[in-house]
């Protein structure tokens, strides 16, 4: 071996004792977390570097408790993580992968778009037990892992893993509630916007059902984004990798029920030529989601409710029974409680679906969240329709904000593509004058009622809202140039760019 590489050598076994001496003067769990990913970036030329820790009261769930270097650029960076945790405590050995995108352990194309290349994992033992991992992420701009880098993890590993085995402190990242800007963009990124105390107390009850595994109801009014819910639970729940399955149990007719919930025997009527699976079998280990289940008839609650109790189902045409292990969530527009009350849903099958209920705003209960949604929907619409439009005039997005949306999120977002279809293929700003002929009309009884209700708002969310629309007036008379913005607003660019990047704004792509 060449001297430049004993030296290189000692020099990373000297790091790894100078790591255990510092590990063991410290007395704070979270800075033993920072030290030691900051060290294994640092010596192994990580971009990025990760501590997940196994849940020590179930274990069962992963969660990564410690990030150093890069930010996280997509959400598909935690299918990463999980995929390559999950990789290393099944085989029960470190993990070394030079292009993870063309890796043959995993699905093909399970990562593409995820702008990672090189990828190499540790687990942390003790006493022979996995406790977690290690894993150090590089992007295609990267430095390369190798078998030398992965066995000095390996050496990392075994030395900071004693120092990791603080159960209570362990438990504590696994039972503390995300902060509240980090729970709006986890949940941004499964397509829930909002910004306001009604909906982050949605987001609150959401986080705590995807920790457990029992039976959801969902009740609020018809476009709220129940299904969006139900997707959001399921994925980040433990059976996010098996099938989710959505039903409007409305529009099935009620004679087609019984077949489509519970599949169909050959020969067990006229048509049924082959064996068919049902919706609760193709969910099987997954969710169902079943919406508007308030339609389904007495007749089918009565059999669904043999199921919930017995766990299993009995095709149509069959005399033998399935096992099967479903979570349902339900959903309904209409209160199932008073449903029972007037004897139009059985009271014992609400019993058993309203094990953990949500409640889910209308949007007129958090229409300070309109304009958050609106531009959302404006920016899709208009990559989709291939137009230049960038942002609302003001009295429009004012007139959205203070308009009572029957429909909710779903209205508001048909009106909003309706205006980006209408938007001539020049038009950068929707104003009134693109308003159809039925909202106009509406625009005007806004118009003259000057003393209309104010929106619910602290002052605090008043003047962020403000602030926002005036920076993104003056980006737009600028051309998105920011020093001009900057110039144009009296404050410097620093704190401009500082402001966008509170408050979300970016220039459309």
């Amino acid at each position: 071996m060449p001297t430049e590489s004993l030296e290189t050598e000692y020099q990373k076994l000297a790091s790894l004792i100078e790591l255990a001496e510092t590990l063991g003067q410290q007395t704070d769990f979270a800075e033993t977390l920072r030290v030691v990913t900051q060290k294994a970036a640092s010596l192994l030329h990580a971009e990025t570097a990760l501590i997940m820790m196994i849940n020590p009261a179930t274990h069962q769930t992963i969660k990564t408790v410690f990030k150093e270097g890069q930010e996280e650029q997509s959400r598909g960076y935690q299918t990463v993580h999980t995929q390559v945790c999950g990789w290393v405590i099944k085989n029960h050995r470190a993990f070394l992968s030079a292009n993870i995108q063309e890796d043959q352990r995993f699905r093909k194309d399970r990562f593409k778009g995820i702008p990672l290349k090189s990828v190499m994992c540790a687990p942390l033992r003790i006493e022979g037990v996995i406790i977690g991992s290690i894993l150090l992420l590089n992007q295609a701009h990267g430095d390369e892992f190798g078998e030398n880098d992965l066995a000095y993890l390996e050496k990392l590993a075994a030395i900071v893993a004693p120092f990791l085995r603080n159960v209570q402190k362990i438990q504590e990242y696994f039972a503390m509630p995300l902060p509240k800007m980090a729970l709006l963009a986890k949940y941004e990124q499964l397509g829930l916007l909002g910004k306001s105390k009604k909906f982050f107390e949605l987001l609150q009850a959401i986080e705590a059902a995807t920790r457990c595994d029992v039976r959801i109801l969902l009740e609020g009014r018809s476009g709220t984004g129940k299904e969006l819910i139900a997707r959001a639970i399921h994925q980040l729940s433990a059976r996010h990798d098996r099938p989710f399955v959505a039903i409007d149990c409305g529009a099935i007719p009620a004679n087609l029920l019984e077949s489509e919930f519970f599949g169909h025997a050959r020969g067990a009527f006229t048509g049924a030529t082959s064996e068919r699976k049902g919706l609760l079998e193709e969910a099987d280990h997954g969710t169902l989601f079943m919406d508007e289940i308030a339609n389904l008839p007495l007749e089918m609650q009565a059999k669904l409710m043999r199921v919930l109790q017995e766990g299993e189902i009995r095709p149509v045409g069959s005399n033998k029974s399935r096992k099967i292990d479903v979570r349902i969530i339900s959903a309904s527009s209409a209160s199932l409680r008073e449903m029972v009350d007037g004897r139009q849903f059985r009271e014992d099958l609400f019993y058993r679906l309203n094990v953990y209920p949500i409640e889910v705003p209308s949007l007129n209960e958090h229409q300070e969240d309109i304009p958050l949604l609106a531009n959302h929907f404006l920016k899709k619409f208009a990559r989709q329709q291939q137009k230049q439009i960038e942002a609302f005039h003001e009295e429009v997005l004012d007139f959205m904000q203070q308009r009572d949306w029957e429909g909710n999120i779903r209205e508001l977002e048909n009106f909003v593509e309706r205006l980006v279809t209408l938007a001539k293929p020049t038009a950068t700003v929707l104003d009134r004058g693109i308003l159809p002929p039925d909202y106009q009309k509406d625009f005007r009884k806004f118009k003259a009622a000057p003393s209309a209700p104010a929106v619910r708002q602290s002052l605090t969310e008043s003047l962020a809202s403000c602030e926002e629309q005036l920076i993104r007036k003056a980006l737009l008379e600028n051309v998105w140039n920011q020093s001009q913005a900057a110039r144009a607003l009296k404050i410097s660019e620093p704190n401009l760019r500082y402001r966008m990047n509170k408050l979300g704004i970016t220039k459309p792509s």
